[in-house]
């Protein structure tokens, strides 16, 4: 019997602009996320991945806000919590964030140990610093980490280095999601399979229980992620198997942006990239119907009227309005 973690529901969060608009960047997004699994976000840059993220931290701050809908963790919806409950009872304890750039998210003038002190210092302030260091020991040889790195500054590590270890600090209270955002990005290819490693390890030994894993690297989703959901505009535009997504896309987005990658499985056949024309809406006044409408080549005038709902088919959701069957059969007699 599965164990769901992680459940949101029609969340909408907006940033606010100095004219006081409105531009919800997660609108309408839900989902959820089952113990043991790993979700891969994907998308264009602009399509609210990140946003999304930082909502389900609890992370609202100007000019970002909540507007509606549900962030279930473990059973308590945080979005009912003050922000001293989120901060001692659900961040890093029941979901923990590894944020873009985290490479230089560490004060270059503090020794890692200090990092984790501050953590035990709010969440396990029982243990004395000894105590604290053996802890942080264990954790760091397990993930086959030099325990000489907790007495080392940000500046003397390596790029990848200081990457795993910021994700061995974000995870030492062991949460039970993990939000990965771009974790490797600006890596070299050793350092991202170093940093996979790492976190398939965490799933493996149990310090996390579930993982999102958010990246622009999409050939990485298939060898990482059980599910893939595909972001555009603000909205969830499709969600599958990784080997759905990949291979077998429904909604024209997904079709266009699985087809702009080569991925090794495929052989080395040759392989036709896609290009997707145009650019994404404006969020500040999106278009009514389908928001992929004017980039779309299979768009017909009725992809314009009125909101497109999500569509369930089998196992997978996708927002259309049409059937897979007339979907797939345009996909076929497209021309090579």
């Amino acid at each position: 019997m599965t164990t769901t973690i992680l459940e949101v529901k029609d969340l909408k969060t907006y940033y606010r602009t100095r004219l006081k608009e409105h531009v919800y960047a997660v609108d309408g997004v839900s989902f959820t996320l089952e113990a043991g699994k790993t979700l891969g976000i994907a998308g264009e840059s602009g399509c609210g991945k990140s946003t999304l993220a930082l909502s389900l931290m609890g992370f609202y701050f100007p000019p970002l806000h909540f507007g509606s809908g549900s962030i279930v963790i473990n059973g308590t919806d945080i979005m009912k919590l003050n922000k001293e409950q989120l901060r001692k009872q659900v961040s890093g304890r029941e979901i923990a964030y590894i944020p873009q750039a985290a490479m230089n998210a560490l004060n270059p003038t503090l020794r890692i140990i200090r990092f984790i002190e501050d953590i035990m210092k709010e969440h396990r302030p029982e243990l004395s610093k000894q105590q604290v260091w053996e802890l942080a020991a264990e954790r760091f040889e397990t993930l086959n980490l030099s325990t000489k790195v907790l007495n080392s500054y940000p500046n003397e590590l390596s790029g990848g280095m200081k990457q795993r270890t910021v994700i061995a600090i974000s995870t030492i209270l062991n949460p039970k999601v993990l939000i990965a955002d771009e974790p490797t990005s600006a890596l070299d290819v050793t350092s991202q399979k170093a940093v996979i490693k790492l976190m398939k390890e965490l799933l493996d030994k149990g310090f996390i229980q579930s993982l999102v894993f958010i990246t622009h690297e999409l050939p990485l989703l298939y060898h990482v992620t059980d599910d893939i959901m595909v972001m555009y505009a603000g909205e969830i535009v499709e969600r599958g198997t990784a080997e759905q997504m990949i291979f077998d896309p429904l909604h024209p987005y997904t079709k266009k942006l699985m087809g702009s990658i080569i991925v090794p499985e495929e052989g080395m056949k040759e392989h036709k990239l896609a290009a997707i024309p145009g650019t994404p809406p404006n969020l500040k006044n999106v278009p009514a119907g389908c928001r992929f409408a004017d980039r779309c080549a299979y768009v017909h005038d009725e992809c314009r009227q009125g909101k497109v709902e999500s569509r369930l088919e089998g196992d997978r959701i996708y927002r259309c309005i049409f059937e897979p069957g007339t979907l797939k059969e345009w996909y076929a007699n497209e021309p090579e």
